[in-house]
């Protein structure tokens, strides 16, 4: 049986770094699916990839973000950078004389809040306006394919078509 053969736009059979496309998939859930039924099936799955197609940059707005809205997030973020700080010169004894570490911990996190805080104010009041909202930065793909080591793309082809195996996806390109 042969394995049918996924061609890009130029028709040529899409490969990276000697792999060969054996499935292409919306989700990446569903490519996840298909890489997990070749190792339930003992295929060596070192031996294939998951690669996302049409990368996107995403940017998720999470909220509005006030002045002090910033100075609070950066206090806080100061103010654990102080602690771990404080706590580090209290364990290795770099402060002298000798203060509890925890004690240091909590001088490192009042200094921190306060600095982080004001530099937070800061940092947001000098955009002007510009950016008063919060996010969350990631990428999304418009398809997910799974490659496979050319030599060994027969044996996952055979998996993947093989009844229970999960949907085959989508042939590459279309």
């Amino acid at each position: 049986m042969t394995r049918p053969q996924y061609e890009s736009g130029a028709g040529r059979v899409r490969q990276a770094a000697g792999q060969v496309v054996v499935g292409s998939y919306e989700t990446y859930a569903e490519a996840e699916r298909a890489v997990d039924h070749l190792s339930d099936n003992r295929f060596p799955v070192e031996r294939a990839a998951i690669v996302g197609r049409g990368l996107n940059s995403v940017e998720q707005v999470t909220g509005r973000l006030t002045t002090w809205g910033a100075a609070a997030r950066s206090a806080v973020s100061g103010a654990v950078l102080g602690a771990l700080f404080g706590w580090l010169f209290g364990l290795f004894d770099w402060v002298n004389p000798l203060i509890a570490g925890l004690l240091l911990a909590l001088y490192g996190a009042i200094f921190g809040a306060v600095l982080g805080g004001l530099l937070g104010l800061l940092g947001h009041a000098m955009t002007g306006g510009r950016r008063d909202f919060s996010s969350v930065a990631g990428m999304r793909a418009d398809s997910y394919d799974v490659l496979v080591d050319a030599e060994a793309a027969d044996g996952a082809a055979r998996l993947l078509e093989a009844p229970g195996a999960p949907g085959r996806g989508r042939p590459a390109g279309t």
